[in-house]
């Protein structure tokens, strides 16, 4: 076996208590552009195909737990995870998923799991310099300060990784960050491990340590520096949190005009990471897609739209100021116009809601319409209910359609009406009272005012 095929272990540092996110919910499952920050690091051992991974969980574990034991890195027995009871430090951390690296024999991936920036094409060049190099330990640096620091020898090479609360005045000054990325050979890691002291300023074991170990016994080590510091921006605050989640914004808008798609002011929207976008599709300023959502090809999302965990074809219009609530299917061709909201719906192709309406819990066929303030009326207090509109079904302006009910294809709803049961195919439908008109009425209502005293008024 070539060093480039040697297998691959992770092992991804998720047990800080995030105190200065002064927050009841563990640093680790707050979002980045939609995703859990923890969630990144899975994704890249996923995507590394790593044979171990192993989650160093802490402050509330079980909610960690909870929220990615489903997955299926965890599921198939990819991915554990190991609990560090007593917290003493990231040494003390990797320490922990020792046991859970009994027997591996390959290069090891430390990550931390408020760090969820990195990109794949970073890691995969660590592992090809480290199998190119023949190293035993590669240390990811970034041309930033961190809370660690690279100190280099006269002739460049590594000589340690010093904490800024240890360093000297002259450390202080070095410029080369630690981002704590580190892929480091399985049998030196675990010799290293053995090593560690807490002989240090906050009595602590340090993971840094073992670049220090690996210089002493003349092991082969490096530094790779990041091109773009952004990548190693580790989270602590909510101001770091608010910065990756616009990093990472930032990244998606790139991908998808790349990939064809228009922004009129990309500075001026919001997209979660896991967003897909077709080619020729526009988006106008002060729009907001969240979740696992998918637009078509060639569609208009018009300024201050919000569309959540949904998926719309192509050829679609929406909005402006328009909402789709989660679990919507829109079908090709369909106009939704402003202040429409749509709701846990399939729309079907062609349909039209131009203005001021909600379809909510529906299932509307093809070239079906609804006017101006018509709704679907689909929770009772206890239960929502479903409303099934037939194809070429029109709804006229503020109709209410009770749920459970069914609008049969070319059904009509006459304008003000409050439909509870179900309109056979073709028929209008009317429910509203006989217009009267009251003579006289606002006269006795509101009798004029009587004329008060001179001095009274």
């Amino acid at each position: 076996m070539v060093a480039s095929e040697r297998p691959l272990a992770v092992v991804i540092l998720a047990a800080g208590q995030g105190k200065r996110m002064k927050s009841g919910l563990v640093k680790v499952l707050h979002e980045v552009a939609g995703r859990p920050m923890l969630a990144y690091s899975l994704a890249l051992a996923d995507a590394l195909d790593a044979e171990r991974v192993v989650v160093v969980v802490g402050r509330d574990s079980e909610k960690v737990r909870d929220a990615f034991a489903g997955r299926p890195l965890f599921v198939n027995g990819r991915a554990c995870f190991v609990e560090q009871e007593e917290r003493r430090g990231t040494g003390h951390a990797v320490q922990t998923a020792q046991p859970a690296l009994d027997g591996f024999a390959g290069d090891v991936l430390i990550l931390c799991g408020d760090t969820p920036l990195l990109r794949l094409e970073t890691l995969e060049r660590m592992r090809a310099q480290k199998a190119d190099a023949r190293l035993d330990l590669l240390i990811l640096s970034a041309p930033a300060p961190m809370p660690g620091v690279l100190v280099r020898g006269t002739d460049g090479r590594v000589e340690r990784i010093v904490e800024l609360v240890d360093a000297t005045p002259e450390e202080r000054q070095i410029r080369e960050g630690n981002t704590g990325v580190y892929l480091v050979a399985a049998e030196f890691l675990r010799k290293a491990l053995e090593q560690l002291d807490d002989r240090n300023a906050q009595h602590e074991f340090y993971v840094t340590d073992i670049v220090k170990i690996a210089v002493r016994e003349g092991r082969a080590l490096d530094a790779l520096c990041l091109d773009d510091a952004d990548e190693a921006l580790g989270i602590n605050t909510r101001a770091e949190l608010a910065r990756a989640s616009a990093v990472a914004r930032r990244r998606v808008v790139e991908r998808l005009m790349d990939d064809g798609v228009t922004f009129i002011d990309p500075e001026a929207v919001w997209l979660d990471v896991d967003v897909e976008v077709g080619r020729d599709t526009v988006i106008e300023p002060g729009v907001m897609i969240t979740g696992p959502s998918r637009v078509g090809e060639r569609c208009r999302v018009r300024a201050h739209t919000v569309i959540e965990s949904s998926v719309l074809s192509d050829d679609i219009v929406i909005g402006p100021s328009a909402h789709l609530r989660p679990g919507c299917r829109i079908e090709a061709g369909v106009r939704i116009g402003n202040f429409v909201e749509v709701k846990n719906s399939h729309v079907g192709p062609g349909v039209k809601a131009d203005h001021l309406s909600y379809i909510g819990d529906a299932d509307v066929a093809a070239g079906a319409s609804f006017g101006c303030g018509s709704i679907t009326v689909n929770y009772d207090w206890q239960h929502k209910h479903r409303t099934t509109i037939g194809e070429g079904a029109v709804i006229g302006c503020n109709a209410n359609l009770v749920a459970p009910l069914r609008l049969g294809a070319r059904a009509y709803v006459a304008a003000g009406s409050t439909i509870t049961g179900d309109v056979p195919d073709g028929a209008l439908a009317v429910a509203r009272e006989r217009q009267r008109n009251v003579e006289g009425w606002a006269d006795r209502k509101r009798p004029r005012k009587a004329k008060l005293e001179p001095g009274k008024e």
